[in-house]
């Protein structure tokens, strides 16, 4: 056999997490080196019956990308990005190229490629297509799935199949489901095959593109302004995101207190790609803030530079989430993090049931912060211990609950993976859960694919 195989405990606990908190230490790991050793490696374990799960540099907010059962497989090492078609924008990446570099050499090309995930200069393009990975653009651009037009994916059988988007705009051949076989692959979390490389559609790089950080003085004024500027027909946001007020204290300390102003117990941020004049842009965006009567002057981001500090600081409320969480683990807890979402009207109704469930139980309040264009917005808790953790799933699964009634999700971003696997029922009725299940059998027939995730 051409890959290797390492039961080595320390290379076997070096892939035992990810970001959800989570440690579970695989039985084996691989590191194939090219698209001809995975094959090789899935022939092996479809003989031999054992489970794989894939991973590339496991940010999983799910615990999609780890295991304690079989093989841990890696595709870090298949990073090759191929040169850019310009004429057809399209790049041609392997698995386990980041987003981050990959969006690099679009943009040398004057190129975009449209996908930002929070985690983009950590996360590997095959994570982002396995999840449907979206990001603060997704208001604008639309989720990973719409820009992927061709897969190679690694079967299950140890057969590799090639998907390409029809971009039809009319087909009434047989099951709507039918039609593009590679969105089966996109969103499936490793279950269904293992995708080794992709070809991705760009856009023209904007050629000017500004951000705001807009404060409020009430939760309530900041959510009203998130949905006026979602219904505007003046405005025309690339994103709409949203920071409670424990957010924007962890974003205040990444800065060093230097630009947060104090009294603000809210922040909405928005980016606007500028097409005519900046400071008409501006006076429009203006207008619309004066309405709201806020005391706070907003911050502007920009250029380049500028806007990388922003992102740094919506990066930071992850992250130090992710820190704090960490410190926990010895006792039983972690960072628990949900990604549910409701119709943007309804976000204002849906955070203050949110809020209103955790008092409830008397549990701290999560940070809230994330997509709110979108109706989508991230509570991340901290569990201090194994029944504070108890409670807060207890206090999650109450908020799902009503978010569906809203006409909402259990999951909008990051997938299910093992940790949101129970309240896949809570949104799927057992017909929808029975076709998925179907469709994992025809593919995956001996149950090899990332036991545990979804299904």
């Amino acid at each position: 056999m051409t890959v290797s195989l390492s039961s080595d405990r320390a290379v076997r606990e070096a892939y035992e997490t990810d970001a959800s908190g989570l440690h579970l230490v695989p039985e084996l790991v691989a590191r194939p080196g090219s698209i001809a050793e995975v094959i090789e490696l899935l022939q092996l374990a479809a003989a031999d019956r054992m489970p794989i799960t894939c991973a590339g540099a496991q940010t999983s907010t799910t615990a999609a990308s780890i295991t304690d059962k079989g093989v841990l497989l890696s595709l870090r090492s298949l990073d090759r990005i191929s040169a850019i078609d310009e004429g057809a924008r399209t790049i041609t990446v392997g698995a386990g190229a980041l987003v981050g570099d990959i969006k690099k050499m679009a943009a040398a090309s004057g190129l975009l490629f449209a996908p930002d995930p929070t985690s983009e200069e950590e996360s590997t393009i095959g994570g982002a297509i396995a999840c449907n990975a979206s990001g603060a653009r997704t208001f604008k651009y639309g989720a990973t799935r719409k820009h992927v037009q061709r897969l190679k994916v690694a079967l299950a059988s140890g057969e590799l199949a090639e998907f390409r988007r029809t971009n039809l705009e009319k087909n009434t051949v047989g099951y709507a489901f039918a039609h593009d076989p590679i969105d089966w692959f996109i969103g499936s979390e490793g279950t269904l095959g293992i995708i080794v490389e992709a070809e991705l559609a760009l856009l023209p790089l904007p050629a000017h593109v500004v951000g705001l950080a807009i404060f409020f003085q009430t939760e309530a004024d900041a959510l009203r302004f998130v949905a006026e500027t979602r219904e505007s027909r003046i405005l025309d946001p690339r994103c709409i995101e949203y920071f409670d007020d424990q957010a924007i204290n962890i974003a205040r300390a990444a800065t060093s207190g230097g630009i947060m102003p104090d009294g603000a117990v809210a922040m909405v941020y928005v980016e606007q790609e500028i097409h005519d004049d900046l400071d008409s842009t501006l006076g429009k965006w203006g207008d619309v803030i004066e309405s709201f009567a806020s005391d706070f002057e907003p911050l502007v981001f920009d250029g380049e530079a500028r806007l990388r500090e922003a992102r740094k600081l919506r990066h930071s409320v992850p992250s130090t989430m992710n820190e704090r969480g960490g410190k926990y683990r010895a006792a039983g807890g972690r960072k628990v993090s949900t990604d549910w979402a409701v119709p943007y009207g309804r976000l204002a109704e849906a955070i203050r049931i949110a809020r209103a469930l955790a008092a409830e139980r008397g549990i701290d309040q999560s940070v809230i912060y994330g997509h709110a264009g979108n109706g989508h917005p991230h509570q991340n808790f901290i569990a201090r211990d194994t029944q504070e953790l108890n409670t807060i799933e207890e206090v999650i699964e109450q908020t799902l609950k009503q978010v569906i009634a809203l006409g909402g999700t259990v999951a909008a971003e990051h997938g299910i993976g093992k940790i949101k696997r129970k309240w896949l029922p809570l949104q799927m009725n057992p017909l929808q859960i029975a076709m998925m299940t179907a469709v994992k059998k025809e593919l995956d027939p001996l149950g090899i694919l990332a036991p545990g995730n979804i299904l």
